[in-house]
């Protein structure tokens, strides 16, 4: 995980200590300013709105952070769909993910600074006691070096911070000793032997009770580690040694930043996402600014506000010049290779750039970020939470969302810059979004699939840390908080460290390791305070108008007036612009149209062209709207052809006492039998059939009549299933996979097919769960007997009838707009269907009609699936 974190405004005071060097090294951060420029695109918002939004963020808190202390402490994270903690060891592995976990009330460290932000000082001196009795940071378990620093040795020092600061003020904290500041010491010694490498890059994992390389240890013997993963320490590290004068921390955080630095790929400036802590070879060579690498670039820039060392300033500008040549595309972000850096690494973003918007702000370069941030909303707008990772024509990649604040970190650090009341908008939508479609009774849930609205039982330590804190600075004014927040910087997390560390303890002999630079355009040394007078000429339109061309990325209707220009222009003469239908993609006339558009074709491994439309590399305006219309009219060529040969997941949604429908299973559909998506969806209780498997006539009609069969995968096609259940009198049909520990988090969803006979005679629903999900619903008949569930084409709103059960804190009376959650269609789109005809039929033995994308050879998918995985791995490690 990675965030971009904010800083000091120009106008912010400068404590007593700081010298002019510090004031300088603030420059770049005069967009924070409080005298922030307005633009009128949209209306102001009042007061009394922001402080309604503002004391709803608080309930949001309270709801979390409540459920957490009273159903999972002193557990690490809560599971708001179970309500328990969720404990290491004693929850089925969920890979790396589980290595922030170590069993030291990983939520409470991580919400300290955020209670006192949130002006909750009382609950904060409570918090700290029960730090101080509880938490034991000496237990034998392997943790992640990269979470443990950024969320645990973050926590306490961010705690610390404020606590010195509420004690300066002698209301709170009076007793209060430093007793953080020690635990953080006692945790910093135990994560050193993790840098006993020769390169001086940590390992990935450590043992808190036994170090690394020894048997009991079980770790140690990694090779490699993301970039981030060894580049986010400088920060906590330095302050860590700042604080207590102890120099050995910031000495080994920085030996680890100069062995990066110096094995960038020299001509390009760029660094790979993974590399051998032991030779410093590049293992994955592919390089952006998401997952794996994305700390990295915030930490070297936020080393230089916090420590005021020049050559980190140097290293982020050459890095920033780099990105903003060869990554940036505006409004997206492409991975590229290091050596190649022409050459596209990926056709899809991952979530964890949404922080990047908020990097530029605190770099001072405005445009992109807008541009990018408000392509990342419409694709929220989209479907009301950012996938985890999503296609160059913004469908979704990875459907997961575990709640990540990037986006409104972004959105915050914008409105500081900007004043522009938009972003207020933006991060009420959150809020709605927020409380309609994660919250839970037990807390907020993470979403499984963003299109079905399914959850997952998740809800990690850093959406305490950031998601809040984010949200309520967007909408306090500076008396609603209690301290200077100008005089912090954030963390990768959130965490507030205090400016005034940069002129304490300064005891680190600098080696300068910054040299051979490429030559770099001077623009990127340039933003100090008068500034603003460039990124803001004298237009109050101006963040409007750089988003206004982005309102249709994502959207399908094209623009009217480009088509008005055309018409105009082929009265005139001028040669009729190519048109989707005729394309051919081996024609070379095509081809240099499609160039001259701005339009590229890149070639994937299993055979397919995809469209990228870059309307800056166009020959003309005209010729940027030719590529624009061109590329919609093949989004809906594409899509017509997609959507005869594939169906998007279902939903099942338990909606009887105690779900109340907050609890949403992503499901696979059929293809036979009634469509849910052409009508309304069937809801009713569920029996078990009899047989269970549903290959024969059933022994138990009576149990099935009226209700919802549950059958078992196998023995028998799904059709004759179907039938069975359906002369039954069921009103629809659940078939549970039959393979023991199956999941949607795991396995990619499939469509039931039918038995190659006529299936008209199906007029029921069916639908396929995996084990795991199918087993929430045994549990529940097993605990409750009488289980009600909906099926449908995706969440729906909580039953009305229901609403009384559910406190009027959790009722939603006024429902928004229900959006669309089916693949994003925008300004790219695959040619499947023009360059390759594929079609199976699947038996219930073998189901696998792949979705998403065009069936395709084995040996493509397991490419695709092996490329994914790799990718998601790396995800995780990052903060997934």
């Amino acid at each position: 995980m990675s965030e971009a974190g904010g800083g000091r405004g120009c106008g912010s005071s400068v404590p007593q200590r700081a010298p002019w060097s510090l004031v300088a090294a603030t420059a770049a951060l005069c967009l924070l300013s409080a005298t922030s420029v307005w633009t009128a695109g949209a209306a102001p918002m009042s007061r009394e709105e922001k402080q309604k939004l503002g004391n709803q963020v608080l309930e949001m808190f309270d709801h979390a952070y409540g459920n957490y202390m009273e159903h999972a402490y002193p557990a690490d994270e809560l599971m708001p769909l179970t309500c328990r903690g969720r404990v290491r060891g004693q929850e089925p592995s969920r890979g790396d993910v589980d290595d922030a976990l170590g069993k030291f009330s990983l939520t409470l460290i991580d919400s300290l600074d955020t209670l006192v932000v949130l002006n909750k000082t009382k609950e904060f001196e409570d918090a700290v006691r029960k730090v101080l009795r509880d938490v034991n940071l000496d237990n034998d378990v392997v943790v992640s070096v990269f979470e443990t620093n950024i969320r645990v040795l973050g926590g306490l020092l961010g705690g610390h911070s404020l606590a010195i600061m509420l004690k300066e003020k002698g209301e709170y904290m009076q007793w209060y000793s430093d007793e953080l500041l020690q635990m953080a010491k006692q945790l910093g010694y135990k994560l050193l032997p993790a840098f006993n490498t020769t390169s001086g890059l940590p390992y990935p994992r450590i043992n808190l009770k036994f170090g690394v390389r020894k048997p009991e240890a079980r770790t140690g013997t990694e090779t490699d580690t993301c970039t981030a993963c060894a580049g986010t320490l400088i920060l906590e590290f330095a302050a860590l040694s700042r604080f207590t004068g102890a120099t050995i921390f910031e000495e080994y955080a920085r030996k680890a930043l100069d062995f990066l630095w110096e094995k960038r790929q020299r001509s390009s400036n760029l660094v790979g996402v993974t590399i051998n802590i032991h030779t410093g070879d590049w293992v994955r060579k592919d390089s952006g600014v998401g997952a794996g690498i994305d700390s990295y670039y915030e930490y070297l820039l936020k080393a230089y506000v916090l420590l005021g060392d020049d050559s980190f300033l140097e290293r982020f500008n050459t890095h920033y010049d780099a990105i903003m040549r060869y990554i940036s595309q505006p409004p997206l972000l492409l991975d590229v290779h290091i050596h190649k850096p022409m050459l596209n690494a990926r056709t899809w973003m991952d979530a964890l750039l949404a922080f990047f918007p908020g990097l530029q702000v605190l770099k001072g370069d405005i445009r992109p970020a807008i541009e990018t941030h408000e392509m990342l909303y419409q694709v929220i707008k989209k479907h009301n939470f950012l996938p985890e990772a999503f296609t160059t024509d913004f469908r979704v990649h990875w459907a997961q969302h575990p709640l990540r604040p990037e986006f409104a970190e972004s959105t915050y650090f914008l409105y500081k810059a900007t004043g522009d009341p938009y972003y207020l908008e933006v991060g009420k939508t959150l809020i709605e979004n927020l409380n309609k479609y994660a919250r839970v009774p037990c807390g907020f849930a993470a979403m499984k699939d963003v299109r079905t609205g399914s959850h997952e039982d998740r809800m990690d330590s850093f959406f305490l840390a950031e998601m809040f804190k984010y949200l309520y600075l967007l909408f306090a004014d500076k008396e609603d908080i209690i301290f200077d927040i100008e005089d912090y910087i954030f963390t990768t997390e959130a965490h507030l460290l205090p400016l005034w560390l940069s002129t304490t303890n300064q005891r680190i002999s600098k080696k300068n390791t910054t040299s051979e630079y490429t030559e770099l355009d001077d623009s990127n040394f340039d933003w100090t305070c008068p500034n603003t007078q460039i990124l803001f000429p004298n237009d109050p339109l101006y963040a409007q108008s750089i988003r206004e061309p982005l309102k249709n990325v994502v959207d399908r209707s094209c623009p009217r007036g480009i088509i008005r220009v055309r018409e105009e222009s082929f009265r005139s003469g001028a040669k009729p612009p190519l048109r989707a239908r005729d394309f051919m993609a081996t024609n070379p006339e095509h081809l240099e149209i499609l160039k001259k558009m701005g339009v590229s074709l890149i070639h994937l491994k299993d055979g397919r062209v995809q469209l990228v439309q870059h309307a800056i590399q166009a020959a003309s305006s005209i010729d940027a709207e030719d590529g624009l219309r061109f590329m919609q009219e093949m989004i809906e060529l594409s899509s017509q052809q997609q959507k005869e040969q594939q169906l998007p997941p279902r939903a099942v949604q338990i909606v009887s006492h105690p779900f109340f429908g907050r609890v949403v299973l992503t499901a696979g559909p059929a293809q036979f039998g009634l469509d849910l998506s052409k009508h309304k969806e069937t809801r009713g209780f569920v029996a078990s059939s009899k047989p269970y498997n549903g290959c024969s006539e059933l022994t138990n009609p009576e149990a099935v009549m009226g209700k919802i069969a549950l059958i078992q995968r196998g023995q028998c096609m799904f059709a004759e299933k179907a039938r069975n259940i359906q002369n039954a009198g069921a009103i629809g049909g659940i078939v549970i996979d039959d393979n023991e520990g199956s999941s949607s988090d795991t396995a990619p969803l499939f469509q039931m097919a039918g038995d190659g006979k006529d299936t008209d005679d199906i007029k029921i629903p069916m639908l396929f769960l995996f084990s795991k999900e199918g087993s929430i619903i045994l549990d529940a008949i097993r605990e409750y007997e009488e289980v009600e569930v909906l099926l449908s084409d995706k969440a729906k709103d909580r039953d009305t009838d229901n609403a009384a059960s559910i406190p009027p804190s959790e009722q939603n009376s006024n429902p928004t707009e229900n959006h669309e959650t089916t693949s994003l269609d925008g300004e790219c789109t695959d040619l499947d269907n023009q360059l390759q005809e594929q079609s199976e039929t699947e038996e219930d033995s073998n189901p696998n009609v792949s979705w998403g994308k065009k069936v395709q050879p084995i040996d493509s998918i397991l490419a695709d699936w092996n490329e994914d995985i790799e990718a998601f791995e790396m995800m995780e490690k990052d903060e997934l």
